[in-house]
């Protein structure tokens, strides 16, 4: 299995003219929608993942979003997709019932402007297309599956109020269900209070465009091994320590092309974000967090021993101690080691200690690339 990106169009302005996927059908809004509510106009994003189902309704404030309403689910879309090639009877099932919820949200909120997106799962199932026309036919939701590019892209944009105005070098990575995007970007020339701003400007492509001071990147690559699909990948080795040494080992392999993995890069202005539920699991674990508050995870900052010392405490810990313990959770305990693995080969190779960790990603780039299109952000729009 190799990362999904054209040979010779590793970097960036090279890969600007490059499609990777045929073009899906556009989302529009669902079938029946009410009326839009007196007041700022609501936005719908919609996330549908290789293992969880989420949406976001938020409104517009300043340079930000407040959420209205949100929805999570684990719907394990992925499983048995290793083996088949195709989204099981079963997993489309539960789907559909999270899907059906999300689309009573949208009514109940009158939500008209809205972006509804699929990922890894369905970029590789045969039958992802049927499923589209199912989730329509069922729902009254048009669902569209972007391409991996675009998905690193709103990965990108959603961390940029976490990056620091010393940040001259940017990686920053999303760990999903099915895939784990890295998008490597030099901030060098652009001015410190430009920085954030110059990354929401992606959100139209990763080729530089107007005459603003430009966030370069430098290369992306998504690797189509997240928490599901690594640990599909293992599931017959049966000693867990082994399992994760094998895990991490594999996923370093897979980096093999992407350009930053044997260049020399300076410690000094450097700055990893990450963004995924292994990350901000790892931070609500170090923080000895219970009961999960997003308030103290995003933008927290962990040294690279803490991530370690959190690590080990879930190998001494076992399956079954991971299983009951209340820090991980139990939609996460059967993926939090595969998900570790990729964390800690990626902090194992790059040139600092410390990993930013942003509760946020798909959801709120889609919400941010929709409202900075529309104009509506209070600094925006970033174009």
């Amino acid at each position: 299995m190799t990362p999904e990106r054209p040979r010779g169009e590793d970097a960036i302005p090279q890969k600007a003219a490059r499609s990777a996927n045929p073009a899906p059908a556009a989302a529009v809004e669902p079938s029946t929608p009410r009326p839009a509510q007196p007041g700022p106009q609501l936005y719908a994003a919609l996330d549908l993942g290789t293992n969880s189902c989420r949406m976001l309704i938020a409104q517009p404030k300043g340079s930000q979003f407040t959420v209205v309403d949100s929805f999570s689910k684990s719907v394990q879309l992925g499983t048995g997709l290793e083996a088949s090639g195709r989204l099981s009877r079963s997993s489309m099932s539960r789907t559909i019932q999270a899907l059906r919820i999300c689309q009573k949200k949208i009514e109940k909120h009158g939500v008209t402007r809205m972006r509804l997106v699929a990922t890894e799962a369905c970029r590789r199932a045969r039958n992802s297309r049927d499923f589209m026309r199912q989730i329509r036919r069922e729902t009254g939701l048009a669902m569209e599956i972007i391409t991996p590019e675009e998905e690193a892209r709103l990965a990108v944009i959603s961390c940029a109020p976490l990056v620091s105005p010393r940040t001259e070098q940017l990686l920053v990575l999303d760990i999903g269900g099915g895939s784990t995007e890295l998008v490597w970007i030099d901030l060098s020339d652009v001015p410190k209070n430009e920085r954030s701003r110059a990354i929401m400007r992606l959100h139209s492509g990763f080729a530089p465009k107007g005459n603003h001071p430009a966030a370069r990147v430098v290369d992306w690559i998504s690797v189509p091994l997240g928490v599901a699909t690594l640990k599909d990948q293992f599931i017959d080795v049966e000693d867990d320590a082994a399992r994760f040494a094998l895990m991490s080992w594999f996923f370093e392999e897979n980096l093999a092309s992407f350009t930053p993995y044997n260049a020399e890069n300076p410690r000094k202005g450097f700055q990893i974000i990450g963004t995924s539920g292994t990350v901000t699991t790892v931070a609500a674990s170090f923080l000895g967090l219970r009961r999960y508050d997003r308030t103290k995870v995003d933008g927290l900052s962990m040294s690279s021993d803490q991530i370690d010392s959190v690590i080990r405490e879930y190998l001494s810990l076992g399956p079954e101690g991971r299983r009951t313990d209340p820090r991980i959770g139990r939609d996460r305990h059967s993926l939090i080691m595969s998900g570790a693995a990729i964390l800690q080969a990626l902090m194992r190779i790059w040139p600092t200690d410390r990993l930013s960790v942003a509760d946020r990603g798909l959801r709120e780039g889609l919400l941010y690339a929709q409202m900075s299109a529309d104009g509506v952000l209070g600094d925006g729009p970033y174009r």
